[in-house]
C-alpha cells in the first residue's frame, strides 16, 4: 500500500494493532524507550542509547509475531511506523484508543 501521508496511514497503523497484548506490548517498549531517553540525557551517560531500537522493537515485534500474526509496518514504512508508535502511545495514554 502507498501512504500519501501520515493522517492516510494512522487508521492502517491501528489495523496492524487491532490485538490488546499487541498494543500493551507497543506501550511498554515506547515507555522503556522515553525512559532510556530521557535518562540518558538527564544524567549525560548515553551508553544506553543503543538499547533503544532493542528495547522498542523487540516488545513490538513479539506482539506482531506472536499476537497479531502480522509483519511490522516498519519493514515497508519505517518512518510512518515510528510516528505511529508514538502517536498510538499518546492515544493509549489519553485514552483515546483502549490497551489497558
Amino acid at each position: 500500500m502507498k501512504f500519501n501521508s501520515f493522517k492516510e496511514f494512522y487508521p492502517f497503523y491501528l489495523q496492524e494493532h487491532s490485538n490488546l497484548v499487541s498494543r500493551r506490548l507497543h506501550f511498554v517498549g515506547t515507555s522503556f524507550v522515553i525512559f532510556i531517553l530521557a535518562a540518558s540525557f538527564i544524567t549525560r551517560d548515553f551508553r544506553l542509547l543503543p538499547l533503544t531500537p532493542v528495547v522498542g522493537y523487540g516488545f513490538a515485534w513479539i506482539g506482531h509475531f506472536v499476537f497479531e500474526k502480522n509483519r511490522p509496518a516498519t519493514f515497508k514504512h519505517p518512518l510512518y511506523s515510528l510516528m505511529g508508535d508514538f502517536r498510538m502511545f499518546w492515544d493509549i495514554l489519553t485514552k483515546k484508543i483502549p490497551a489497558f
